[in-house]
């Protein structure tokens, strides 16, 4: 137990897009606010096994990863007013290879797909950050950063 001091988390935030390009966005029940599929990752869980975990409950649907978008920070993620965290999200790009697109979770109240015009009010920074930088065309990122070794 932490109590009310403030933690750091990981988590995963995949950008799934269809042939149109357009992104698939979940509408989380705990706000009401979009966010990209994905979540915390669990003790002893790989980065990508918590990315394609986190797809396949709230959407039912098997991705592959096709992308490493970066890595963002929300040094400020608050949920129910208590819980405080400093979140490391790792972006991804995944594309589709099984399932039917489903809410299969208590975590999401809608999926759907957007155009990069239709984006509505995101729940993170960090999932901000990750669709702009997917719409940027930009990858192997370190807080926005492309990583090139840093010269």
């Amino acid at each position: 137990m932490v109590g009310d001091k403030k933690i750091i988390l990981n988590s995963t935030a995949i950008v799934i897009p269809d042939k149109q390009n357009r992104i698939l966005l979940q509408r989380r029940s705990d706000n009401g606010l979009w966010g990209l599929p994905g979540g915390l990752l669990e003790m002893d869980e790989t980065i990508a096994e918590g990315a394609l975990r986190e797809v396949l409950e709230e959407t039912n649907l098997k991705i592959k990863i096709t992308n490493f978008i970066g890595i963002f920070v929300n040094r400020n993620m608050v949920w129910r007013n208590l819980d405080k965290a400093t979140v490391y999200a790792f972006g991804f790009v995944g594309k589709v290879v099984g399932g039917n697109l489903k809410i299969n979770d208590e975590e999401s109240l809608e999926l759907r797909y957007f155009n990069k015009d239709e984006i509505p009010l995101v729940h993170s920074i960090d999932n901000q950050k990750i669709i702009e930088a997917y719409y940027e065309n930009r990858f192997n990122l370190i807080e926005g950063v492309n990583y090139d070794g840093f010269k």
